[in-house]
This record gives structure tokens, sequence and C-alpha cells, in this order.
């Protein structure tokens, strides 16, 4: 990108949005993020006075406009997830509303690249097809959650943009690991099993290291392709390996017992009732405990075939994640960022 590129980030206070922003200013990029009133700031700690910041929510056309003004570029990682039900409304507002406003507002600007950040959730599931990759076509199905069902919305609004000459990339990530807020995300299950976490689900999945996330993202940024979509994605493995990965770096045992099918419906329904009687977040939920006991994988040559891109091993990140873990439970489970 020339020197006088502005890049604008949305959901630049989440877990792809602060580590990719981190990544643009170690490039030398202009960055301006958009942030909403109740936006936790924990993750973009140290660069208030580096970014841009605008108030701004992804639904708020009007904002929007005027945080685009002199923008050239734009990485779109603003989204909400959730397997809860009574979230479905914001989402689908948030993730396919949210996602066409971006999408005009690009054509309207003549933005030169728009990256999207969309999930191997949008790829379509079905029992029928265990593994995936670009090639795949949606398929309506029961194995496809709400979230699924707004990331795909997101997908084509993107496509209309395309279709009507804005360039833009899609990214769909697997499930991205790396040191953060140890409540949060992926990064929770390094607290859960250091605190002796008992159960493990006994289904599998694709897993990503946040740097190459954000990595690919940016030379995406930086090239002329566009109409393309890539999976992101380190290794396939069950569940099970990759808590004994975490469990073995911490230096503690894995979760002894297995979670299958059966197990996993009386705890979702175990949860709602805990839900509807005590008032309490359910720990799982109908959609999350079913997909946790699914096995799929996904295909990475795609993205290897550009840009010379080679993905870190999975045994590295949890390596790196566990030992920024171990210091910041000395430190009383500060925030960590990998480098």
């Amino acid at each position: 990108m020339q020197k006088d590129s502005l890049v604008l980030v949305t959901g630049a206070t989440g877990f792809v949005g602060s580590y990719l922003i981190r990544l643009l200013l170690k490039k030398g990029v202009s960055v301006r993020a958009l942030r909403r009133k109740s936006s936790r700031m924990s993750l973009i700690a140290g660069l208030e006075d580096k970014v841009e910041w605008v108030e701004a929510d992804v639904t708020d056309l009007g904002a929007l406009e005027d945080a685009f003004e002199g923008v050239t570029h734009v990485c779109h990682c603003a989204a909400v997830v959730s397997f809860h039900p009574k979230d479905r409304h914001k989402m689908m507002k948030i993730n396919i509303e949210g996602t066409k406003n971006i999408v005009n507002l690009c054509l309207d600007f003549g933005i030169k690249k728009l990256v999207h950040v969309s999930s191997i959730a949008a790829l379509g599931r079905t029992p029928n097809r265990p593994h995936l990759d670009e090639n795949c076509k949606w398929v309506e199905s029961k194995a496809n959650s709400r979230y699924a069902l707004s990331k795909y919305g997101a997908e084509m609004e993107v496509q209309r943009g395309i279709a009507e000459g804005l360039s833009a990339a899609i990214v769909s990530p697997s499930v991205i690991v790396g040191s953060q807020d140890w409540e949060e995300g992926m990064a929770g299950f390094f607290k859960k099993i250091d605190a002796g976490l008992k159960y493990c689900p006994s289904g599998g999945s694709g897993f990503v290291d946040i740097r190459d996330v954000v990595r690919f993202m940016t030379l995406l940024l930086e090239s002329d392709i566009s109409g393309e979509r890539y999976i992101l994605n380190s290794d396939n493995l069950s569940h099970r390996q990759f808590f004994g990965m975490i469990a073995k770096e911490l230096g503690v045992p894995p979760p002894p017992i297995t979670v299958g099918p059966f197990l996993a419906e009386v705890a979702w329904r175990v949860e709602w009732l805990k839900e509807k009687i005590l008032g309490t977040t359910p720990l799982a939920t109908k959609e999350s405990a079913r997909a946790s006991v699914t096995n799929y994988t996904y295909g990475n040559e795609k993205s290897r075939s550009v840009f010379g891109f080679e993905y870190l091993t999975m045994e590295q990140t949890v390596r790196d994640t566990a030992a920024q873990y171990l210091e910041a439970k000395q430190e009383g489970y500060s925030v960590k960022f990998l480098g």
C-alpha cells in the first residue's frame, strides 16, 4: 500500500481487529478504527494514541459515512458471535445489515480494497460433507447454526458488492487461537484446563493462529486479488488432541471425561433449565453443544497457493500461548498478545 493509504478497521476492539491493527501499525500503515460507546478497550491498550478512533456502529449509516471520509482500504472484522437464541435478531442485524452498510459505503467512496472476515461456519455444514473447502456451496441443513446463517448472509452482501464492481476478498478462519483476555474465546480454555477442566467434547474442527489470520489479511489488502474466498486453517484436530496440547504445555492433566452426543444433549437441556429457573447464563446451548460433538475438517490448499503462505503449526501456537498464559497468571491474568 502507498504511504498515503488509510485503512478503516471495523470490530477494532475485538480479537481479530486488535491483532490486525497492531500488525498494520508495525507495517507503518495509518489506521482509522471504529468503536462503540460500550466497547471494552482492554485488547487495544497502548494503541489509543496511535490510531484515529471513530465512535460508530456498523448499523449506524450516518456515523459510518463520516468514518469513510479519506479511507482507501477497509477490513471488516465486526461481527456478533453467539449460539444463544436471544441474540438471533441482534446477530442478523449486525452481521448482515452491518456488512451491507459497509459494502455500500465501499462502493460509494470508491474504496480500493475490502477484506471481509467471514467464518468456516458460512461454508454450510451437513453430515454428508465432513470435509469442506472453498469449492463447497452453501447447503441448507439443521447442522447450520444461526451464526452460520448470519455469516453466510454477510458473505452474500460482499459478493453482491463484487458483482457491482467492488474489489473485495473474503477470509474464512477456522477456530482462532491466541493470547488475549483469558476469559474469552479459545484463550479461555487455557485457564479452564489449568483449573482442572473435567470435560472434553468428542468432536473436532480446524484451528488457526491469530497471527496467521491477520498476516494473510494484510497480504490480501496489499494485493490485486478480488472475488476470492480463502479458508484460513492450520491443522484439523479433535478437541481431545487440542485440549491435550494445552494440558501438556501447562503441565496439568487433560480433561478425563469425553462428552459424546448423548451427554451433550443432556448438558444443554440442564443449562436451559437453569437459565429459566435461576436466570444464569448457560455454559452450553443446543447449538453449541451439538456443534462440539461434530467433526468437520477444512482444506487450506488454496490459501497456501498464494503469497507462498505457510502456517504456524498448532503445536507452536499452543506453546506460545501457554507460555504467555503462565506469565499472565503470575500477573493476575493480564491481557497478553502474541508477537
